[in-house]
């Protein structure tokens, strides 16, 4: 039996989860932003702690890949890398919204109490689509299209959401939209009466786990010498203001 820890700090939820093959032994998380350098190590400490397990008990640690905040991603990765050179533990990477796609489809299947949209109160059928959306900051958002089994679709991308955004698709499927990106979107799709948006829905990490616990029994880990987030984009440092210089 697999025991896993699962970090997941691409966005401004900072979230730790503990699980014992697909038994959730423990969860913390904060949606305060910025809180990942201070919480983060907290929080595993806790769930450790209340859980009754040591880091040395481990057998892996999985960290949401990206894409989504660069300095969330940094926090994050080095902080799973520290653990497994120090517990001397595998590294597993997790894609932020295939895990994002996996904890939507969850939710559907739990309750439609969330939706928004013209398709709010109707039933989920196939085929039913899942765009996890992160919001890249100006008009972008990062996302990709997975379909019911969390198979990607559609590559991951950044993109500028207008009405024509996912045409075709919209035209064939039912697509669920989903995380913080989503909301900055909706008064361009939410018209179509086949877009469905998931209210409220953010990244966590007890969404990696079944993904953390595939590549842990594939023996899928990273090399921690050259392993990187996954940006997707370059980052691009603001111009820094400083009184009297131009």
């Amino acid at each position: 039996m697999a025991l896993i820890l699962c970090l997941e700090t691409a966005t401004a939820v900072c979230s730790v989860a503990l699980f014992r093959d697909e038994i959730l032994l423990g969860m913390k998380e904060s949606s305060i932003r910025n809180v990942h350098s201070s919480m983060l190590t907290v929080f595993i400490e806790a769930i450790t702690k209340e859980s009754e397990t040591s880091l040395t008990e481990l057998d892996s640690i999985a960290i949401s890949m990206g894409p989504g905040s660069f300095t969330g991603l940094r926090i994050g990765v080095a902080t799973a890398k520290g653990l497994c050179y120090a517990l001397d533990k595998p590294l597993i990477a997790v894609p932020t919204l295939q895990s994002m796609a996996v904890g939507m489809n969850y939710k559907l299947q739990m309750t439609n109490d969330g939706l928004a949209g013209p398709m709010k109160n109707a039933t989920i059928s196939s085929p039913t689509l899942f765009c996890p959306m992160i919001d890249a900051r100006r008009m972008e958002v990062y996302c990709a299209i997975y379909d019911d089994q969390g198979r990607q679709v559609e590559d991951v991308r950044a993109e500028i959401i207008d009405e024509a955004s996912f045409g075709d698709l919209l035209e064939q499927n039912r697509i669920v939209f989903g995380g913080e990106g989503a909301e900055k979107c909706k008064e361009h799709l939410k018209s179509h009466p086949n877009a469905m948006f998931l209210d409220d829905f953010t990244t966590s990490a007890q969404y990696m786990n079944s993904l953390a616990e595939a590549k842990f029994k594939n023996q899928d880990f990273e090399n921690l010498a050259y392993f990187e987030p996954f940006y997707l984009k370059d980052y691009v440092a603001g111009k820094p203001r400083v009184k009297g210089l131009h």
